[in-house]
């Protein structure tokens, strides 16, 4: 695949931009030809057409591809393993006014599926129990002395989301106390599974649905779906008429996004589907994140996950992990304004703190990689960082870096907890559960993209040098191929909000679902300074004279910040992404800068 594509004509003659890439085109002959006859088909515009072609829509799929509807892109809940199962033990538990605690993890996956399952229960009369750990003394997933707890408050049926798969002594403890267990997740799995009443997760290795692309918040929406019919057959009436399901699709939504799933299939139906909801300003909490996070506009996809994610991430991570779940399941305005409030103050703080552990991480990240290539996977670790930012430094590095890369905070007790990010094309969830089958790990899991670990501190060398074994050859061969995806060129005066706008029919963008790169040829740099935490902002003009916002987040101290900085007044080949700004309550676009290069004689 590498070499197929340095063999390709670069795009505008970069070979070599400010983040050492080659700049393609994304669409080859063939692809250009689909987007022309999307373009003509459907009477829309063919750059529209351009992004649709480029990422695998064809021409008879492009109509309902621009008008998904749930009712068909749905698959049947039945056709994952121990459906039937979980569906049954929950209807008994409904049926039998059975105490229902719902065990969730503590990221916003966690939060919207514990969530979602507190609601629907609630509409049948069953005031469920949401129990989120507390991510520095407990760990993730259920732990038994958490489960003990819940039986001795009264809970007759468990029910975890977003966690439990591996949840091996937690599950034998309920099954000691007779009290049943009912799993519902998506990471991956070994071959032996706790036992339980039903453990639902389309990543089981004997789960044959065709499903394990799903955030758990969109398994918790497929059992509902399939609970819902379960009572109706049963004559079970909601307490105050029928559950609208659709309502609960903005949880689904903001649970998608931000646990980093493709948004194709289903996903992209459930997201599209959930910015509706969460458009019609039905859920107090909801409207009450929007508003603390200043969000301007409709809520776009984008804006889950940078803004409205991290803000209920927050509290799991350096604060009171359940207050994200408490938060999305209130009924009380002022309530969920006094909560978003303090979520907001609890991410202020998180940033904080990420920002000095990033620092030091990258000093560690630079001196082990050196002058060479360094190692395929990075792992940092240090004692003084905070269990509840590694995730987020281990993303910085993999950007950073272009490479898996893991952060770990170090304990007392000769144990450290991490979190690990990946690029596209390794698999780390499959890589961390093989180093616990392994003994290098003291427990570990997760999905292609992200995993989580803990892990002794005398064994630290010998993870590294597995991870080298392991990935070396995979992560070095992503590597090669340094290439930019452009979706088209464009002139300053063309990126207007209209065309954005029909850009969005052509998403939501994310993971599987790249965001549309367009690039600007030989555009003068206006201006250009530093602003906010290391932030270039800049403002770009066309040799017709229009002039276009743009930033490069996080960019002053990377090459290719400092060539924004050092070429104002001169023309350079800029690409990016655009978005619609709506300071000061006037719509404008801008541009959010992610790669740049000196154009050649040419231009």
């Amino acid at each position: 695949m590498a070499l197929a594509s340095s063999l390709l004509p670069s795009f505008l003659g970069v070979d070599k931009s400010a983040t050492g890439q080659i700049w393609h085109s994304r669409l080859d002959a063939s692809g250009q030809a689909t987007a022309v006859a999307i373009a003509q088909r459907l009477g829309i515009s063919e750059l529209v057409a351009r992004v649709m072609a480029g990422r695998n829509v064809g021409v008879e799929q492009a109509e309902t591809f621009l008008n998904p509807a749930l009712k068909t892109d749905m698959p049947d809940p039945n056709s994952l393993t121990d459906m039937n199962l979980a569906v049954g033990r929950l209807a008994d538990a409904i049926e039998g006014r059975q105490t229902v605690a719902i065990f969730g993890d503590y990221d916003v996956d966690g939060a919207t599926s514990a969530a979602l399952m507190h609601e629907f229960l609630s509409a049948f009369g069953i005031d469920s129990r949401i129990y989120i750990p507390d991510r520095i003394f407990e760990g993730y997933g259920p732990n038994p002395e958490a489960i003990e707890r819940l039986i001795a408050e009264g809970a007759e049926l468990i029910v975890t989301v977003d966690c439990g798969v591996t949840s091996f002594e937690a599950l034998a403890a309920a099954r000691e106390r007779n009290v049943d267990v009912v799993v519902i997740d998506h990471h991956q799995t070994g071959v032996d599974l706790p036992e339980a009443a039903a453990i639902v997760n389309p990543n089981r290795q004997d789960d044959v649905s065709g499903q394990g692309h799903l955030a758990a918040a969109g398994v918790v929406f497929l059992t509902v779906v399939a609970l819902n019919s379960e009572l109706k057959g049963r004559g079970v009436q909601p307490a105050n008429g029928p559950v609208d399901l659709l309502r609960y699709l903005d949880l689904v939504a903001l649970g998608t996004v931000c646990d980093v799933v493709p948004l194709t299939g289903v996903n992209r139906a459930f997201v599209i589907k959930g910015l509706i909801a969460i458009r019609h300003n039905q859920r107090p909490g909801m409207q009450a994140l929007i508003e603390t996070a200043r969000l301007k506009g409709p809520c776009t996809a984008g804006q889950l996950g940078f803004l409205l994610g991290p803000r209920i991430n927050a509290g799991g991570r350096i604060g009171d992990a359940s207050l994200g779940s408490r938060l999305l399941t209130t009924d009380d305005p002022a309530q969920a304004r006094d909560m978003a409030e303090r979520l907001d103050a609890l991410n202020t703080e998180r940033q904080a703190i990420e920002r000095e552990a990033v620092a030091d991480a990258i000093v560690e990240a630079e001196r082990d990689i050196g002058s060479g290539d360094g190692p395929a996977v990075i792992v940092c670790a240090r004692e003084n960082w905070h269990p509840g930012v590694v995730g987020l430094v281990a993303s910085r590095l993999k950007d950073r870096f272009e490479r898996p890369a893991f952060a770990i905070a170090l304990s007392a007790a000769e144990t450290g907890t991490g979190s690990g990010r990946s690029i596209y094309g390794v698999d780390l969830g499959e890589s961390v559960r093989e180093a616990v089958e392994l003994g290098l790990l003291v427990k570990g899991g997760g999905h292609a993209m992200a995993a989580g670990l803990t892990v002794a501190r005398d064994r630290l060398g010998d993870l590294r040098a597995y991870f080298e074994e392991r990935l070396g050859a995979i992560v070095a061969e992503r590597r090669l191929d340094r290439s930019l995806k452009i979706d088209g060129a464009l002139m300053a005066g063309g990126a207007t909000v209209g065309l954005i706008d029909g850009l969005e029919a052509a998403g939501p963008y994310g993971s599987g679902h790249p965001t549309p790169i367009f690039a600007f040829p030989a555009h003068r740099v206006y201006y250009a300074e530093t602003v906010g935490a290391g932030h270039v902002r800049c403002s770009l003009s066309s040799d017709a004279g229009s002039r276009l916002k743009a930033i490069a987040f996080r960019a002053a101290d990377t090459e290719l910040g400092q060539m924004l900085l050092q070429n104002r007044g001169r023309p350079l080949h800029i690409a990016g992404t655009l978005n619609v700004d709506y300071w000061g309550g006037t719509a404008k676009p801008q541009l959010r800068i992610i790669d740049a290069a000196i154009p050649d004689d040419r231009y």
